[in-house]
């Protein structure tokens, strides 16, 4: 198949100046897919000046909303009709399994293009209510240009995130994907333009995040940053937006319990477990990596979870084959290396391993294969309990009551997601009150939808993705006083 060869700067397919390219690996034989055009300053500063432009001049900002809409699903389309493609691209680059980006992100990509589409002349302001004489209102104007990075685990579907809510809203943006995953994102820029995106509106500039990233985030003509990623990036894009007051909004790391109360239904927990920790080979920032379970069942769930982690094996996805994979390498030699340095410090820190612990090798030597590692016996105090591991890698901890599972939830410095499985009512609505996590699941596990938003608390990030509140991130509020007489 062929491979993007072009950033994407003010509607044209172009080159970097300076000939700069990348090279982009599979994770799952280590060999070169590609090499990919590689942004430097002038071409950050080219994108921002044609998104700008874009936007002063109102192609697409003072579009009719339902014109906007109308792009924005025929934008939908277009990637429905290039899905295997594109889920091939994703396989490709960052070892997922066919299944999931053909059958699952992908085509969910598709559905949110189609449901801020169904907002572009629908979000409001208010008229207020006014003595005679005067009229006071309020409207919602897009803010400008935004910049939105965004990370390798996930590369089309949390780029779309941010696409979404801000075309609809009839923002500009330049976007720079993770150097390990950028060839979704400039294909996708291409069928942009097909749809009838105006030059200039979306903007695709990959490249290194200490240039492309910091030049968009401190660059004056940039609005907005919306980025996903690990918290201590987020903490460095804060610090240097400052300067320019930009707004921001990050949504950043986690490490969410998954909490098993005795009289849950354990054949679903379990279910749920393995959903939680291993999708996506656990590079999820939401992934239930701390499954904390009541004492009375402990030894039950840890040998369940165990057995069924066991059949989890790691082979290289076959891209177009759904049936080739359960759980792919993860995405990069980078990655690779850190997952198991943190499953050695779990070692040496006197967790019990109960399965996996280790690279695996599918039998030619190449690949970035993690087997699905399962500690038990876990204090909630070590490092594999409290560092986000980003990897396939779960920790058991056991709780003695509810007052306990809720205090070692929240003994982190993350609050991105959590679940609670039990058949009490009662008990789920206090643990889901109680629990800091910007997502609770009740006996359920990893399921998202469009209209739902989706961030953080503490140190997973501020702001919203998703659903309607997404659309506030992506808009100024404006008050208007009209004197009448």
């Amino acid at each position: 198949m062929s491979f993007p060869e072009h950033l994407i700067i003010g509607g044209e397919k172009v080159k970097p100046a300076s000939g700069a390219t990348f090279e982009t690996i599979n994770p799952a034989d280590e060999s070169v897919i590609c090499k990919v055009p590689e942004a430097g300053e002038s071409e950050v500063d080219q994108a921002i000046d044609s998104a700008r432009e874009a936007f002063d001049d109102g192609r697409w900002s003072d579009l009719p909303p339902a014109k906007r809409g109308r792009v924005l699903r025929k934008l939908a389309g277009l990637v429905r009709t290039h899905n295997a493609e594109l889920a091939r691209l994703e396989t490709l680059d960052v070892g997922k399994t066919d299944f999931d980006a053909a059958k699952i992100e992908i085509p969910t990509v598709a559905n949110i293009l189609d449901y801020y589409a169904g907002f572009t002349d629908k979000l409001t302001g208010d008229t207020l209510p006014s003595e005679a004489g005067v009229l006071r209102m309020t409207l919602r104007q897009p803010i400008g240009v935004v910049g939105a990075i965004t990370p390798w685990n996930f590369p089309l579907l949390l780029a779309t995130w941010k696409f979404a809510p801000a075309l609809a809203m009839g923002n500009s943006l330049v976007h720079k994907p993770a150097k390990v995953s950028s060839l979704s994102a400039l294909r996708f820029g291409e069928l942009a333009l097909e749809a009838g995106i105006p030059a200039g509106v979306l903007n695709i500039v990959p490249g290194a995040g200490s240039v492309v990233g910091d030049r968009i985030v401190t660059h004056p003509s940039v609005n907005k940053i919306s980025f996903t990623g690990s918290t201590s990036v987020g903490i460095g894009i804060q610090k240097k937006a400052a300067d320019t007051l930009k707004r921001v909004t990050l949504e950043l790391g986690g490490k969410s319990p998954n909490i098993i109360f005795e009289d849950a239904d354990l054949k679903a927990a379990v279910r749920g477990a393995m959903t939680g920790i291993f999708y996506n080979k656990g590079e999820v920032c939401a992934a239930g990596s701390r499954l904390l379970v009541q004492r009375s069942i402990y030894n039950e769930v840890c040998a369940a979870v165990a057995e069924q982690a066991a059949k989890f094996v790691p082979s290289a996805p076959v891209p177009g084959d759904p049936r080739s994979a359960r759980m792919g390498p993860v995405a990069s030699k980078a990655q690779f290396d850190s997952v198991l340095n943190l499953i050695q410090a779990g070692k040496d820190e006197g967790a019990n391993c109960l399965t996996g612990g280790s690279a695996h090798d599918n039998g030619t030597g190449k690949g970035y294969f993690i087997q699905p590692t399962v500690f038990n016996d876990v204090d909630n105090a070590m490092r594999i309990a409290q560092e986000e591991i980003f990897g396939p890698v779960l920790c058991i901890i056991p709780f003695e009551d509810e007052a306990e599972a809720v205090a070692i939830a929240n003994d982190c410095s993350y609050g991105l997601a959590a679940a609670v499985w039990t058949q009490d009512v009662a008990r789920a609505l206090r643990v889901v009150r109680r629990v800091d996590a910007g997502t609770v699941w009740v006996n359920a596990y990893n399921l998202y939808d469009p209209s739902l938003p989706f961030g953080g608390f503490k140190a997973s990030g501020y702001g919203r993705d998703l659903g309607e509140a997404a659309l506030a991130g992506y808009t100024e509020s404006k008050s208007v006083w009209i004197n009448l007489g």
